[in-house]
């Protein structure tokens, strides 16, 4: 973990609100994995605003060098409003890799992939991450928004060789529905080996259903409210599983990737 003054290389802006930020980090950010995140100042000066955490969208490297890493947001309130107008140069301070992460099994093969809106974030850098060891043309993303605007990465998920499907709430790309219809549909005609899910609750909440449902392992990436992202604060908490006996998870030190059957949902 390093506490840090990230230099900004790009802060790229992706209409609707979202933006693609890079950061020029220390070699401590190496050996993130897919799945962790970083606490990270959005307005320098005197405003009394905390430090918000993101998702790690890429590491950058060059020539086998580690350069930074790359954060995907959407602009929802006054700090991501600041954030967004950050500009090249500027110096942002950073604490990270922070924790736990996607986990890889031996035996995963058929991989499905579901993320919700900004939910695709941390799910790109995890595919990259995985691409060599997965069955591309048995493996699968689904990507879901409100509208065309807010399915992201969908190019870079093409070009990784795998099956996107798309759906929207208004119909205007792809499946007019949820992206639980064609995941839950996959599931019943080719279950997979593991289900890796990031987006809103409520959509966590059906993805780990279907799971379930068809006996599937399945990680998800859980958004939290934070003011430290060390478990010093213990504002993140969420409710664990009885079955599975934990009565609070904290989602900077227990998360923010759970297995699907340690959450209460």
């Amino acid at each position: 973990m390093s506490n840090e003054l990230a230099r900004v290389q790009w802060n790229r802006p992706l209409g609707a609100g979202y933006h693609h930020l890079c950061l020029s980090t220390s070699e401590a950010y190496a050996g993130a994995r897919p799945g962790q995140f970083v606490m990270l100042e959005v307005a320098q000066g005197p405003a009394p605003l905390l430090r918000r955490p993101f998702s790690i969208h890429r590491r950058l490297a060059e020539g086998g060098a580690h350069r930074g890493i790359e954060i995907l947001f959407k602009v929802v309130g006054d700090g991501t409003a600041r954030l967004a107008r950050r500009d090249v140069g500027d110096r942002l301070a950073l604490l990270g890799p922070l924790g736990r992460g996607f986990v890889w099994r031996d035996g995963y093969r058929r991989v499905y992939l579901a993320a919700g809106g900004i939910g695709v974030a941390p799910l790109v850098f995890l595919l990259e991450d995985i691409l060599p060891q997965i069955d591309r043309e048995a493996s699968a993303v689904f990507l879901g928004g409100r509208g065309q605007q807010d399915l992201l990465c969908r190019e870079e998920f093409t070009r990784m060789g795998v099956a996107v499907h798309l759906t929207t709430d208004d119909g205007s790309c792809g499946q007019q529905c949820f992206l639980t219809d064609p995941l839950e549909a996959a599931c019943a005609t080719k279950p997979p080996d593991v289900i890796f899910a990031c987006g809103p609750m409520e959509m966590l909440r059906c993805v780990a259903g279907i799971a379930a449902r068809h006996k599937v392992s399945c990680q998800v990436s859980i958004e939290a409210r934070m003011a430290c992202g060390l478990g010093a604060c213990l504002g993140c908490a969420v409710e664990g599983a009885a079955e599975a006996g934990d009565k609070y998870l904290h989602v900077c030190m227990d998360g923010p990737v759970f297995e699907a059957h340690r959450l209460r949902f």
